[in-house]
């Protein structure tokens, strides 16, 4: 009976004690970080190692906060350029909570701090936007103009167009962005990692005329290739005929002058064969003659003193 009454103070003790425990100690993930606050005001500097911490129960409040890199992905803002032409502009960015104290005490939340990023990155998009030609905002660099530009030297004052050189770029002004904003976010104890433009769209006015400009551009830049590449053909089948008629002309010569060698050489046999026996010659050529103009078939007439006719009277 004794025992009963010592254990039932026991787990009365036991049971008001873990409330208080489970209030006392907390822990701190890692990729977080945490600010203590004390009837709603903070009490002491940011927790960012992880592991079990502790902190006076039911008076302490925890607030937990990412320490990682987070996401910001604003709407597409409709903006106009320098030269009056309006554009669909959709940015992104990466940012973190830098310092926790000072986002807990400006911002309070990440929802409240994704709003407020909301109004800087757009504000500082819309100012650097508005403030350059369409071009420079949709090239990032001249590296395939400076090619075209090449190619179209000496054209430009014909047309009396030029192409569009631009002067800072897609990529710079995405930097400019960035380093606007940088300037701003400290103060909320946040820092922009990142800013990109995401994507680009003409509204529908815009959009035809930006395209009839670019097939404009691609159009006399191909027509100048293919000049160029016609000129070139040209040039390269006159090179290969000349080669071809020099190449004939000395195979002409050569095959002429084997020719004239062979009917030197065979005249100069002819000559000698005369030469040792003339009348015996003169028979092989008159039979040759007979072969070469008579058939079967043939007739002949021939006078008494024809020469054709000498070896066959003699035949006789």
């Amino acid at each position: 009976m004794k025992s009963k009454k010592i254990l039932i103070p026991l787990i009365i003790v036991v049971i008001l004690a873990l409330p208080v425990a489970a209030g006392m100690f907390y822990v701190v993930y890692e990729g977080e970080q945490v600010v203590i606050t004390e009837f709603g005001r903070p009490v002491g500097q940011p927790i960012v190692t992880a592991g079990l911490k502790i902190k006076t129960p039911f008076i302490q409040q925890v607030h937990r906060f990412e320490k990682r890199v987070l996401e910001w992905d604003g709407s597409p803002n409709q903006i106009p350029t320098k030269d009056k032409r309006f554009i669909w502009l959709d940015t992104t960015a990466r940012w973190r909570i830098k310092d926790a104290l000072k986002f807990y005490q400006a911002l309070g939340t990440e929802q409240f701090a994704q709003s407020r990023l909301d109004d800087i990155i757009d504000s500082a998009a819309r100012d650097l936007v508005t403030a350059q030609l369409l071009i420079e905002v949709v090239r990032d660099s001249n590296r395939v103009l400076s090619l075209d530009l090449e190619v179209l030297e000496g054209e430009e004052g014909q047309s009396g167009e030029s192409l569009e050189e631009i002067q800072i770029g897609r990529e710079r002004i995405t930097r400019m962005i960035l380093e606007k904003v940088q300037e701003t976010v400290p103060q909320y104890g946040v820092e922009l990692v990142d800013v990109q433009i995401k994507r680009i769209n003409y509204v529908d006015e815009v959009r035809k005329k930006v395209f009839d400009q670019m097939i404009s551009e691609r159009q006399r830049i191909s027509e100048k290739y293919k000049s160029e590449g016609e000129g070139e053909a040209a040039n390269i089948m006159g090179q290969k005929q000349k080669e071809l008629e020099r190449i004939q002309s000395e195979a002409y010569k050569e095959a002429e002058q084997l020719k004239g060698d062979a009917d030197a050489e065979a005249i100069q046999i002819y000559a000698e064969a005369h030469g040792q026996d003339p009348e015996f010659y003169a028979f092989i050529q008159t039979l040759e003659t007979y072969r070469k103009t008579t058939t079967a078939s043939t007739k002949l007439i021939l006078s008494t003193d024809s020469d054709l006719y000498k070896y066959l009277k003699n035949s006789e």
